[in-house]
């Protein structure tokens, strides 16, 4: 995967993140504290700044409620 792809990846990532999050009405603070991650790293992962987990990306989907394959689902 090119450098250029795998930004592309990283930030749909954290748009889908911020969506969730938004739709829901959260801050970063309180996402954050529900899922015991810092509003930081939340904010880094949303501005694709942030290389996640597969384990931090399978609690933010259980979190949310979807599968984690949505992180992946480029259409």
């Amino acid at each position: 995967m090119s450098n250029k792809d795998l930004n592309k990846l990283l930030l749909n990532i954290g748009a889908i993140i911020k969506k969730h999050r938004k739709e829901r009405g959260l801050s970063q603070l309180n996402m954050g504290l529900d899922i015991d991650m810092s509003a930081n790293q939340i904010g880094r992962i949303e501005r694709g700044e942030s290389n996640p987990t597969v384990v931090t990306l399978h609690r933010i989907a259980n979190y949310f409620g979807f599968d984690i394959k949505e992180f992946f689902n480029t259409q």
